[in-house]
């Protein structure tokens, strides 16, 4: 959903770096996979094409977080009646 973000802390050697992957437009979500020892950040449209992919290696990532978004759950919708 628009507003999903990521943030993600790198070990840069002598200093951290963070990044931060934020899904742009409605309907776009923010993904996260480790594979292969590589950390992939990618954010998807809702047909899942990728839009754009940040990629680091794990062994200098510190810290992943996933911020989404608060959704709204069905029960807390305002009605037509009240």
């Amino acid at each position: 959903m628009k507003g999903d973000r990521v943030e993600i802390v790198v070990d840069a050697g002598d200093t951290t770096r963070t990044y931060e992957m934020v899904a742009s437009r409605a309907g776009r979500r923010v993904e996260t996979a480790v594979r292969r020892g590589v950390v992939e950040v990618s954010e998807v449209t809702r047909s899942g094409s990728v839009v754009r992919t940040a990629r680091f290696m794990a062994t200098r990532v510190l810290a992943l977080v996933e911020q989404p978004v608060p959704r709204e759950d069905a029960s807390e919708r305002p009605t037509a009646a009240g």
